[in-house]
């Protein structure tokens, strides 16, 4: 992923911070030799104390082979995606027609080390922090092993710790534009009010104004 200068996240807590409201992403694991890749969509629980996140899948998943073969992995995550006519994007001095289409969108990829967990105990911890993190207000019975109704289900999932060993993100949200291109931009997202303008506005706004 390309990372503009006038795209890069301004410090860890801009991306950390998006990423804890975004918890949904792709888990990139390379295939085996003349395979492709696998690109499993997935639901984790990222802890930047820890440096890690967690996740689980099931264990028929073809993904196993590959992931215990190579386990440097990328998770990504991308959303707040819209599409910007050209017309928006023209200069002040210019026709309308001579602006350039694009996309904002925000991204955030870290590569990992992937670590699979097969210990009930082990499992049974880790699901209990991703049930922590989607579902505070609790409700659930507790997960533990040899314990109903979770304890029996355990042995048909692996979990998986994604040690994180680099990060790229990207807020791109005309950041290289001037101020009167971004005051239009803002006021066109706005009147379009469609799917993503608000969070795209928010995004551009805020990093307008930091």
């Amino acid at each position: 992923m390309l990372v503009h200068p006038w795209d890069a996240p301004r410090d860890d807590a801009e991306w950390q911070g998006w990423l804890a409201t975004h918890d949904f992403g792709q888990l990139v694991v390379n295939g085996l030799p003349g395979e492709p890749p696998h690109v499993q969509p997935l639901h984790f629980a990222y802890d930047p104390g820890r440096g890690e996140a967690v996740t689980h899948l099931a264990r028929p998943n073809p993904l196993w082979e590959a992931l215990e073969t190579d386990p440097q992995v990328v998770l990504s995550v991308v959303d707040d995606y819209v599409f910007v006519p050209g017309p928006w994007q023209a200069a002040p001095d210019g026709p309308a027609e001579h602006g350039t289409p694009t996309s904002f969108y925000a991204a955030v990829q870290l590569r990992c080390t992937a670590h699979v967990v097969d210990d009930p105990a082990d499992k049974a911890e880790l699901l209990t922090r991703q049930v922590g993190h989607f579902q505070p207000e609790g409700g659930s019975a507790p997960v533990a092993v040899g314990a109903e109704p979770y304890g029996r289900l355990l042995s048909g999932i692996r979990g998986i710790r994604l040690e994180v060993t680099g990060v790229r993100a990207k807020f791109k949200y005309a950041g290289k534009h001037t101020g009167t291109v971004r005051e239009r931009i803002a006021t066109r997202l706005a009147d379009r009010d469609g799917p993503g303008d608000a969070a795209a506005l928010a995004h551009l706004l805020r990093r307008g104004t930091d």
